[in-house]
């Protein structure tokens, strides 16, 4: 399919690039990886052109500013990044937008440089990387916290989506990952971290609160898709503390847009078609952690879905979600 669309597009700025290393250092293409990781020009481009993507949402390396203790240090380096891309957008508009990295220390403060970024950059969005780790390694703040209310309150009112990427959990919080750390990246972990923080925001009230909120995960639903199902029927028997005035299942369908990156897999796609409406499903790669070309011939050779549905998950669904002025 040509003219695709793609929003789960990482780069790095060279303050972020070494945060990868752990979970992309062993592939043994470490160099190439890097180059790939920083560029925004002429070699993603052709990746592009040669995989039928038209259109990148890029995004800041994980785990970003979400790892940066020290508040200031990290709206820094945020800002830095949020330029670049900026910069990027202005020289290619036909080909990429953006979304804005923050840090999440304070909510405000997060605010107010996501309202920068939307109104006078023209980013689409921001991605955030999991949870933030604040003034020490080991205090760890999650979004469904009341004290985010306020920053949830701006994305609402600026009416762009909110996308949660993945990051590994800190050692001192996994000791079930000892003695196996591929296990705490991007083949499980992630996956675990990030259906985790997403199951709190559906259970924390916060889509009561705040029902234009959209959210957007990768990976074809981080496994929540097909666990859906039953932790509805689960908590039917018991609720104990959970907070929504619907079962959290409402919340998930309503509020949630799940992408393909990174898991380009006929089963799993199946899964998530028949659980989430078509309308709130998307192409996307996951570059340069996963290749285009795996991305893009994996999903124009897909049988699962009609050419109807294919042009609406890789290209019209995405225009809609972010406004995007193509056609």
């Amino acid at each position: 399919m040509k003219n695709k669309i793609a929003f789960e597009e990482h780069f790095a700025i060279e303050e972020t690039l070494e945060q990868t290393r752990s979970f992309a250092g062993d592939s043994g293409v470490w160099d190439d990886f890097t180059r790939e990781i920083l560029d925004l020009g002429n070699e993603r481009l052709e990746q592009m052109d040669k995989t039928g993507i038209e259109f990148a949402i890029l995004s800041l390396n994980a785990p970003g500013v979400q790892r940066i203790l020290n508040a200031g240090e990290a709206m820094n380096v945020a800002k830095k990044a949020n330029e670049r891309m900026a910069e990027a957008v202005a020289k290619h508009p036909g080909r990429y937008a953006a979304l804005a990295a923050l840090p999440m220390h304070d909510p405000d403060a997060a605010s107010k440089e996501l309202t920068r970024c939307v109104r006078e950059l023209g980013f689409k969005g921001c991605m955030v990387n999991g949870f933030q780790q604040v003034d020490s390694a080991e205090n760890v703040k999650y979004y469904d916290l009341p004290e985010y209310r306020s920053f949830w309150a701006t994305v609402s009112e600026l009416d762009v989506p909110f996308y949660l990427h993945p990051r590994m959990q800190i050692s001192s919080r996994a000791p079930i990952y000892d003695g196996h750390p591929w296990l705490m990246s991007s083949p499980w972990g992630f996956a675990v971290e990030t259906s985790i923080h997403s199951l709190r925001l559906c259970g924390s009230g916060l889509f009561d609160d705040y029902p234009k909120l959209r959210i957007c995960i990768g990976h074809l639903g981080e496994n929540i898709p097909f666990g859906l199902w039953r932790i509805d029927a689960r908590m039917k028997f018991s609720r104990r503390a959970y907070r929504g005035k619907r079962p959290l299942g409402d919340y998930f369908r309503q509020h949630f847009h799940i992408t393909t990156s990174g898991n380009f897999n006929d089963p799993a796609f199946r899964c998530t078609l028949e659980t989430i409406d078509n309308d709130k499903i998307y192409f996307s790669a996951d570059y340069p952690f996963e290749r285009m070309e795996d991305a893009a011939d994996w999903y124009d050779a897909t049988k699962v879905i009609s050419e109807e549905q294919k042009r609406k998950i890789g290209r019209t669904n995405a225009i809609k979600l972010f406004k995007l002025a193509l056609k």
